[in-house]
């Protein structure tokens, strides 16, 4: 009741944002988007007068594109509201997942967290064989030799992984930068940190990667006081898009996630 009479002091208010799945750069499905979670961290920073913002993060990772625009969002809204952001792993933030943890001032992990992957990978398959055995010829034409480059129907070109690589390696970079911008002279020596490896929350600490071992609840109370209440903000998901053919994108991206987390040892 005291939080609505003006000359008493209110209990401080938490922002909880919870950041579940792959990061997709579709705005459909359950996924992790800039479209989807924009309104969602406006709100959490603006409702109520928070005296901080908790990010609750479970991603195996996904889109770069997608990773940058929500953890940027989250950067400049903590610096134009001046409000420190605290990220806390559950069970993994890893590659595209660690990418949002590291918008927080500090990182804090469970022991078993999955933490790290600081990379960037790319997946496909080649099909070759299998169609010249049940006799289907291939047909493609193009304006610019280049268009139909890492196409899974036609032999594999040492220039087209060339020209991949050399993609990744620029994201790559980007990545590196921004992790080592929000980390700073707390991350390790290393020779393994962006290598794409992975660890548990223990050596992620070791590593610098986190700044230590704590759970949401207790760590925010312990330090914004036992009084401090807490606003959980997440997207809101309704009857009706989940109906028709929604159910085949929810399963279609629900059967990628699980992709991503077995790529940790998580199912």
């Amino acid at each position: 009741m005291k939080r609505f009479i003006p000359f008493l002091n209110s209990d401080p208010t938490i922002a909880v944002i919870r950041l579940q799945g792959a990061i997709t750069a579709s705005p459909r499905g359950q996924g992790i988007n800039d479209a989807t979670y924009g309104p969602v961290i406006e709100k959490a920073f603006s409702k109520g007068k928070p005296v901080a913002v908790a990010l609750a993060i479970n991603s195996p990772g996904g889109s770069p594109v997608q990773s940058a625009l929500v953890a940027a969002r989250i950067r400049r809204l903590a610096k134009e509201k001046d409000i420190p952001v605290h990220a806390f792993v559950e069970d993994v933030a890893a590659s595209g997942g660690y990418w949002l943890a590291c918008a927080g001032d500090d990182i804090w992990v469970d022991p078993s967290s999955i933490i790290g992957s600081i990379g960037v990978i790319s997946t496909t398959f080649g099909f070759v064989e299998a169609m010249q055995k049940i006799g289907v010829e291939r047909r493609v034409y193009t304006a610019g030799k280049d268009k139909s480059i890492l196409d899974p129907f036609r032999p594999e070109r040492a220039e087209d992984v060339d020209r991949l690589k050399d993609l990744q390696q620029q994201v790559h970079d980007v990545f590196i930068d921004h992790v080592k911008t929000s980390r700073g002279d707390r991350l390790s020596d290393d020779k393994d940190l962006f290598t794409g490896a992975f660890w548990a929350g223990t050596r992620g600490v070791d590593l610098g990667l986190a700044d230590g071992i704590a759970h949401l609840v207790p760590k925010m109370k312990e330090l914004y006081g036992d009084k401090a209440r807490f606003t959980k903000h997440g997207p809101k998901r309704g009857l009706l898009p989940r109906l028709g053919a929604q159910v085949l994108t929810d399963l279609d991206q629900g059967l990628e996630e699980r992709a991503l987390y077995a790529r940790y040892g998580l199912t």
